[in-house]
Formats: structure tokens, C-alpha cells, sequence
């Protein structure tokens, strides 16, 4: 057997290893953090080979120096592994509990926070499989239900996120490659007006200029009068009439590079426009989609402002950045890159001069690369924050002015807007020192290059056919070269924040994207066709995060039958009717819907199939009749008034200005809350479910009103699979069974006859709503009194709810 002695922590392994006999092996082991009365002390729990061991560090020692002396004051209890029958472990609200059992009495309780709560349950499972001798990864595994296969999550690209967008440019992949080709096209016209300066300055300017600055001087020396220099300057002119003809030729070739390179810049800015703009709409619709495709637990981890902020401004940072910068970029690179083949086809040295302050500038690029990149997304998490705020005060601004918190509001907005300047500032700082040094180096660069080409100049050399090395009309063109580097590569620096700004953009949109449902599509969906609405929870469980939520819980209900759930705050009644809906899914067991795993089925289509009403019911912006006919958007208008009359929401929605027609404000707040429930109900019935979850959907509405909707329910939950969460019993007085749940357990099942007489859970709570009827001086009539003491259901119209 395996030895894990090693493993335990500093100072209990001290203590351990003292009291291990020699044949005695640790198996397992686990922390603790509780004591008897709930304070706070280190604890660690050790199964071996043939005891089960608890050790405890006094509050006192633990902030002792010495190992030696820490180990020294923990105190001990041991159990022979013969004299335990089981081991339970079961947590609730934060606090755990692990019990140690004999045959005919409790050894011990052990507390700990739900922390711990999985190395606890490793060691339970551990001792179990010591005492029946079973190999957890066979047998154990075996036992578990089959779960259906699902989709392999994607693997995350090792690559940038700028780069990652080049997949929503594979729709319109043509497109991107004839904006590449008008780039090129600019670029190389882009490229013809300073050549030709070359010709202009060496064949034409400066032959003509050398000959009548010889004439100049000799006029200077007193060589020639003045009559013979002005004789001397009209025969140059003439002996250079033809070349100067050429002058407008270069002259219109210039011209109209330019105007072709304008042309060519013109279409191509508005192709790569137009792409950019479709593939940030691309990323804004994929990331909807996906948000949409994921599960509720990623919604409960996340402010509606940080999502709003992403698919909004994000996705617009990206879109400017694709359209305007990005095609900059790469016009800069073009003619960088085709500027500095020019200059080496001409003259190597010019053109090592030239790119000889590269190496410094990108040197100081990548070192403020990830200063810029973690600014920009603290600044984004900055604006998310502020986003929030203002989606959680516009919404909620009667609450504000209710509670006369506008100053508090308004030095919140204020804290996360200073938290926006203070990134900007840190950003700032960094970019205003780089732009500059940029710029000082192109500085540096251009006279070196001065001082290249005036000494390429000078040591150039004459043969019979031509000049050897640079002359005036090659420096010129160089220079005009040169210029366009150094300007471009103070423009690439720029965009170097816009860049990194983009980055955090697109990698907090991935951020998204990269997340996996976890609620996954099954990868061979079933087809459920028709669902006839049986259901089976096989001993199910589901954990969120370190709180056990459902535990073991078993439950089999017929086609057609109605059955209730009851039971107190946290209970974990909300979270069954979710699992049931696939909201979430089981962490073990299974939930079969006609003897199929709902992980079987694609969960649209399961879904279709499901009617709830929620405890809150929530309206879109938009017409009644549209938040009647969400659920079933083809429903006829006659479908939709046919669901509002079944829901008793036919007669005020005529008393609306325009009846169906009327505009329900944000959430529905135009609306009462029961008129927005008995909305809520209407929605559900119109798609006709097999499956109707009532999650409290009488909670919100009057005793008049709750009687008119448990009419239409009463009718509307025959033939249907039922499951409803109420605390008013008069919602439930239908109900098939009662299925009473308490720490995420099956307690009691029965109907409200049979627990009343269990005298139990059920019973307690029922006479605890009636003690607070007669609190409020609200006692139930004398006929109400003697259903009750018959055992017969009675149809309570108090308010007062079960907790």
C-alpha cells in the first residue's frame, strides 16, 4: 500500500510520524479548519492502514517559530479503523460537518468550512473503498451514470489576438486579397515620384547648372565681360533646350503617379473600410452568439456592464483600428520596405545608413509593448467598471432617489472615472516619453545619412562611360526617400498605442469566445420528437463552487403529474427546477426525461419543450403582445389574447391606452408586478409545454389575483408534467405530492394529508405559516379550520408564505 506520509503538512507530519506503528501506512488525509465551537484553529484528519487519526494545533501555537514546539502542543484522537461503521460528510451554508460512526453510537463530529469540503470527501471515499476492499477507478466509475458525449472544447490558438481576427476575414478572403493588392498598387505609385527627381536633377539641372556657374565665375575672375557671359549664358541655353523639354515630361509622370497613387489610396481605403466594418460587426454577432451559448454560471461571475462594454466599445476600438490603423500599418511597412530596396539598388551604404537607428527604435518598441498592452487592459477594466455603474444606477433610479443616494451614486461614478484617468495617466507616461525618442532617433538617423551620402558624394569616381558612386541627382532622390522612412516610422509609432488598445480589445472579446458552456451541445444529439413528460432524477447531485447545493436526491414523476416543492431558504428548490431545465447540469447522476438523459438532447430542442415562469418576472422593451409572443414569435393574434385570457391578463391589457399595442417600459416598469407575472404566465402558456415549471408564480400578485391565475392553472397544469416551487400552500393545493427539501435532500414526499400526519418537516412549516396568520389576525375560517383538522387540503388566500 502506498505511503503518503510525505504529503502531510508541517507540524502534524511530526506528530504523525510519532505515533505511526511500523506496519502502519498513511492512506489518506485531509484539512480542517474548525473546532468544536467553530473557531478558527489547523486541523488535519489521517486514515491509515489501521486507525483514523484527528490532530489539532491550538490557536496559540500556531504563530510558534519552531516546528519542533508547534508539533509538540498538537493534541490527538484516534479511532481503530475496526471500531468505525461509516464515515459521513455533508456541508450546507458554509459549514461542513464530517461524522464518525460506531455501530450503536457517534465517535466524533469534525467541522470545517465548505473550503475544505472536497479533501474531506476524498477521504471519506477513501476509507470506504478500505473497508469493502474496492478499487475506486474500476468499480466506482462503473457505477456512475453514463453521461452522453460532448463536444471537445477548442483548444486556444497560440497566437496574438490581433492575429486571431484573420479568421472573420475568411468569409470575404477575396476581398482582403484585392485591398492587398490596392495597397501594393499604392504603394509602388507611391514610390515613382521621387525616382524621378533623379533624372531631373542629374541630366538636366545640374549639367545646365555647372556650365553657367563656370560662366559665373569667369565673370567673377574679370575673365569675360559682361556682354560675352550673357552671349556665353544664351548658347548654354540653347546647347540644353532639348533636355529641358524633358522637364515636363518627368514633370507629368510625377503628376500622375500622384494621381494615380491618390486613386489607387481612395479604393483601396474604402474596400478595406468596408471589410473592416463586416468583420467587426462578425466579432460583435459571434460574440453575442456565443455569450448566448453560455451557461447561467458565467452570467452569475460577470456585470452586465463589463459585457456591454466589451461587445460595445471593444468591438468599436477594433473596428477603427482595423479600418484606419491597421491599413496604415501596413502602407508604412510597404513603402519602408520597397524604399529601402530602392536605396540599395543604388547605393548600399545609403541605404545601411538609412535603417542603422532600426535596430534602437524596435529595441525600445518591445520594451514598451507590455507596459502599453497591461495599461490599456486595466483602462478597459477601468471604463467596464464605470459601465457598470451606470447599468446598475439608470436602471435602479427610483431605488436611488428612494433612499436618497445620489451623492453616493455620484461619488461612485466619480471613483471609477478617476480610475479611467489614473490608467490613461500611467499610459501617458509611457507613450509621451516614446513618441518622442522616436523622433529623436529619425533625427539622429537623417544625419547620418547626410553624412553618408556628402562623403559618397565626394569619393565618387569617373570612368569613360559614367560616374562612379552617388551623385547630386541620387542623393536628392535618396534624401526625398529617406524623408518618407523616417516620417513613416514616427507614424508607426504612433499607432503603437492604438495598437496595443486594439490588443486589449481583441483579447478581452477572446476572453469570451474562448469560453466553453458548460452546459455543452451533445456531440450525437437524440431528437426528443414528442415528449410525453416523465421525468426521473437519479440520485443526483450538483455542487456551486465549494457549496453543496443538490445532494443525492431520487425522484420519479408521471406524465401529467403535478408535483410541489417545499421547503426553506437555500433549501435547493430553485436549483432542481434549474438542473431540470438544464441550466446547469448534475455533477453526477443523471435526469431522464422518457428514459432519456437530457445531455442527450440538443438543448433548444429540449427546451421548446419547457414553460416556466420565473419568480421575477421579466419584460423586454417592446409591445405586450411581443413579450406575450417571445417564446413563439409566428403566434397568431389571436393565439396571443387566447394565452392572455387563460392567464387573466386579457381585461387590464385593454385597459391599457393601446391595448396590446401598449409599450411596457425597461423591465417591464410600466407594468405592476402582477400584471408583469400574469404577462410572464401568458408567455409561457402560448408555447403549449409538456414540462411547466411555476417557480412562486403567484408571488407577486394579490389574493383576488392569485385566485383568478390558480384558476387558469388549475386547468392549464392538466396533462402537463408539473413542477412548482411555492411557499403560499394555496399555490400547491393541487399538487400530486409535496416533495419536501432541506439541505439539498429529499426529506419528505407525500401529499398535504400524509405529511400533516408525518408530523415532520412538512407539518412544521404549515403550522408556522399558520401561527403567522393568526400573528396578523388573519385566522382561517371556520370551514378552513375543519378541512385542516380532516387532513384535507385547504385553499389558503393569506399572503403569508412558508419562510
Amino acid at each position: 500500500m502506498s505511503d503518503f506520509r510525505s504529503n502531510l503538512p508541517e507540524p502534524f507530519r511530526r506528530a504523525v510520524e510519532a505515533q505511526l506503528q511500523p506496519t502502519e501506512s498513511v492512506v489518506a488525509s485531509c484539512t480542517v479548519d474548525l473546532d468544536d465551537r467553530l473557531q478558527f484553529v489547523s486541523g488535519l484528519i489521517v486514515l491509515t492502514s489501521h486507525r483514523l487519526l484527528l490532530l489539532r494545533q491550538p490557536q496559540s501555537s500556531q504563530s510558534a517559530d519552531s516546528a519542533t514546539t508547534a508539533s509538540s502542543n498538537v493534541t490527538l484522537q484516534a479511532w481503530d479503523n475496526s471500531a468505525i461503521s461509516s464515515l459521513s460528510a455533508d456541508d450546507h451554508g458554509g459549514l461542513g460537518h464530517l461524522e464518525v460512526f460506531a455501530r450503536d453510537r457517534r465517535l466524533a463530529s469534525v467541522n470545517y468550512t465548505v473550503g475544505h469540503a472536497g479533501g474531506v470527501r476524498d477521504l471519506v471515499d477513501a476509507f470506504e473503498d478500505q473497508q469493502t476492499g474496492r478499487q475506486r477507478s474500476l468499480e466506482s466509475t462503473a457505477a456512475e451514470p453514463e453521461i452522453p458525449e460532448t463536444e471537445a472544447e477548442a483548444e486556444r490558438a497560440n497566437v496574438s489576438a490581433l492575429f486571431r481576427l484573420l479568421r472573420f476575414a475568411r468569409r470575404r478572403i477575396v476581398t482582403l486579397l484585392f485591398g492587398g493588392l490596392l495597397t501594393l498598387a499604392t504603394t509602388a505609385a507611391g514610390l515613382i515620384p521621387p525616382a524621378l527627381t533623379w533624372p531631373i536633377v542629374d541630366d538636366v539641372l545640374q549639367p545646365f547648372d555647372g556650365q553657367i556657374d563656370s560662366v559665373r565665375k569667369q565673370l567673377a575672375a574679370g575673365e569675360i565681360t559682361s556682354e560675352q557671359a550673357e552671349a556665353r549664358r544664351l548658347e548654354i541655353r540653347a546647347a540644353h533646350r532639348a533636355s529641358f523639354r524633358r522637364v515636363p515630361w518627368y514633370l507629368g509622370g510625377m503628376v500622375g503617379a500622384i494621381v494615380l497613387a491618390w486613386g489607387l489610396g481612395w479604393w483601396q481605403g474604402w474596400v478595406l473600410a468596408w471589410l473592416s466594418e463586416r468583420i467587426s460587426a462578425d466579432l460583435r454577432n459571434a460574440t453575442y452568439e456565443h455569450l448566448q451559448r453560455l451557461s447561467l454560471d458565467f452570467f452569475s461571475a460577470k456585470r452586465t456592464g463589463d459585457l456591454v462594454a466589451r461587445i460595445s466599445s471593444d468591438t468599436d476600438r477594433i473596428c477603427s483600428f482595423l479600418s484606419d490603423s491597421l491599413m496604415d500599418f501596413i502602407t508604412d511597412i510597404l513603402m519602408i520596405t520597397g524604399t529601402i530596396f530602392v536605396l540599395f539598388c543604388w547605393d548600399p551604404m545609403l541605404a545601411l545608413a538609412t535603417i542603422c537607428t532600426f535596430p534602437f527604435i524596435a529595441w525600445l518598441t518591445f520594451q514598451i509593448r507590455n507596459s502599453l498592452t497591461h495599461g490599456f487592459l486595466f483602462a478597459s477594466r477601468a471604463w467596464a467598471d464605470m459601465t457598470s455603474v451606470l447599468a446598475d444606477t439608470i436602471p435602479g433610479v427610483r431605488v436611488v432617489k428612494a433612499f436618497a443616494q445620489e451623492r453616493r451614486e455620484v461619488d461612485r461614478f466619480r471613483g471609477t472615472n478617476d480610475r479611467i484617468m489614473g490608467a490613461n495617466d500611467r499610459v501617458n507616461r509611457v507613450w509621451t516619453f516614446f513618441w518622442p525618442m522616436v523622433a529623436l532617433l529619425n533625427q539622429i538617423g537623417l544625419l547620418v545619412v547626410w553624412g553618408v551620402g556628402a562623403w559618397g558624394v565626394y569619393n565618387q569616381g569617373v570612368t569613360a562611360d559614367s560616374k562612379q558612386g552617388l551623385s547630386i541627382g541620387i542623393l536628392s532622390a535618396a534624401m526625398i526617400y529617406v524623408n518618407r522612412i523616417y516620417a513613416r516610422l514616427e507614424s508607426m509609432s504612433r499607432m503603437t498605442t492604438t495598437t496595443q488598445r486594439a490588443a486589449a480589445s481583441a483579447q478581452r472579446l477572446f476572453e469570451i469566445l474562448d469560453r466553453a458552456p458548460t452546459v455543452a451541445e451533445p456531440a450525437h444529439p437524440v431528437d426528443p420528437g414528442k415528449i410525453v413528460g416523465a421525468v426521473e432524477l437519479k440520485d443526483i447531485s450538483f455542487r456551486y463552487g465549494n457549496r453543496q447545493i443538490i445532494d443525492g436526491v431520487s425522484l420519479q414523476i408521471r406524465p401529467g403529474e403535478m408535483i410541489g416543492l417545499v421547503g426553506t431558504t437555500g433549501a435547493g428548490k430553485s436549483t432542481l427546477v434549474n438542473l431540470v431545465c438544464r441550466f446547469y447540469d448534475v455533477g453526477s447522476g443523471a435526469i431522464l426525461v422518457d428514459g432519456m438523459d437530457v445531455r442527450s438532447f440538443r438543448i433548444a430542442d429540449y427546451r421548446k419543450h419547457i414553460g416556466i415562469v420565473l419568480q421575477e418576472p421579466f419584460l423586454f422593451y417592446g409591445t405586450i403582445a411581443e413579450n406575450i409572443a417571445y417564446g413563439k414569435p409566428q403566434a397568431t393574434f389571436e393565439e396571443i389574447i387566447n394565452a392572455a385570457r387563460a392567464a387573466r391578463a386579457h381585461e387590464f391589457i385593454l385597459r391599457l391606452p393601446d391595448g396590446y399595442d401598449s409599450i411596457v417600459g425597461e423591465r417591464g416598469q410600466t407594468l405592476s408586478g402582477g400584471e408583469r407575472q400574469r404577462i410572464s404566465i401568458a408567455r409561457a402558456l402560448l408555447i403549449d409545454p409538456r414540462l411547466l415549471i411555476l417557480d412562486e408564480a403567484t408571488s407577486s400578485v394579490d389574493t383576488q389575483t392569485e385566485r383568478q391565475i390558480q384558476e387558469a392553472l388549475d386547468y392549464l397544469v392538466h396533462g402537463r408534467t408539473t413542477i412548482a416551487i411555492a411557499h403560499r400552500l394555496s399555490t400547491l393545493r393541487k399538487a400530486d405530492r409535496l416533495v419536501v427539501l432541506e439541505h439539498g435532500k429529499i426529506i419528505e414526499i407525500g401529499n398535504h394529508q400524509e405529511l400533516l400526519a408525518k408530523n415532520g418537516a412538512y407539518a412544521r412549516l404549515y403550522q408556522a405559516q399558520m401561527q403567522l396568520t393568526r400573528d396578523f389576525d388573519d385566522a382561517p375560517s371556520e370551514n378552513e379550520a375543519s378541512l385542516t383538522s380532516s387532513g384535507r387540503p385547504n385553499s389558503l388566500s393569506s399572503n403569508t408564505e412558508l419562510e
